[in-house]
């Protein structure tokens, strides 16, 4: 049997920014080095041609005790006894439809303050990691990887608030009404689907996705959504 991800000291993940995400769900606190065979690279910054050199540069390097490794944040979401997958990009709750005759009824809250609801297809909380993906086909703002936040959108909102940039540690809570169920998505693959009304809780989750190698240029690779 192959060892899990997450038993060993380091993963490497050979692919575009999905496979990436991939390793990462099952990576557990094991860093990853990401081997960049798609387009854009924020996650996975070493060319195909600098692979071997960068892989046996992190292994020289974990066994000197000086891997140089980055944290990037996690989400979860929780309601009940239920708890999704741990997320890198972002959580999205929404209804089981989107668009005109469909979406929730919904009240956002931020630390226990309220800061929007009404009627929208969903609400999306994205790490800085994430407002490059799903956030910001949603008109979510950017946020570079050094920055302790996270972004709360409103999808699709009747009257909504624009996106808000909150506190890494941020409690947000969700609370679901005019549907009988739900969708919670997390990273858009693990898809859950749950009674409502009900109240999503959204926080960020241990451990974090810890991310070893070269870092990416985040302008370089912004660049190559254009």
């Amino acid at each position: 049997r192959s060892p899990r991800s997450s038993d060993c000291d380091l993963a490497v993940a050979v692919g575009g920014e999905g496979t990436f995400l991939f390793v990462a769900r099952n990576a557990g606190d094991t860093p990853i080095v990401g081997i960049n065979l798609g387009e854009v690279g924020f996650l996975n910054a070493v060319p195909p041609e600098a692979a071997a050199e960068a892989v046996v540069s992190e292994v020289e390097a974990f066994d000197r005790g000086e891997m140089d490794v980055r944290e990037a944040p996690r989400l979860a979401a929780r309601t009940g006894d239920w708890t999704s997958v741990p997320a890198a990009n972002e959580i999205v709750i929404q209804g089981d439809r989107r668009g005109p005759g469909a979406g929730i009824d919904y009240e956002v809250r931020v630390d226990g303050s309220r800061y929007g609801g009404g009627h929208a297809d969903g609400v999306l909380v994205a790490t800085p990691t994430g407002s490059t993906a799903y956030n910001l086909s949603e008109r979510g703002p950017l946020v570079h990887p050094t920055v302790s936040g996270l972004v709360v959108n409103e999808m699709a909102a009747d009257e909504g608030m624009p996106p808000l940039v909150v506190d890494a540690d941020a409690t947000v809570t969700v609370a679901v009404e005019g549907v009988d169920e739900l969708v919670v998505a997390s990273d858009g693959r693990n898809v859950t689907t749950l009674p409502a009304p009900a109240e999503v809780t959204v926080e960020r989750s241990t451990p974090p996705m810890r991310i070893a190698g070269p870092p990416s240029d985040f302008f370089e690779a912004l660049g190559k959504l254009s």
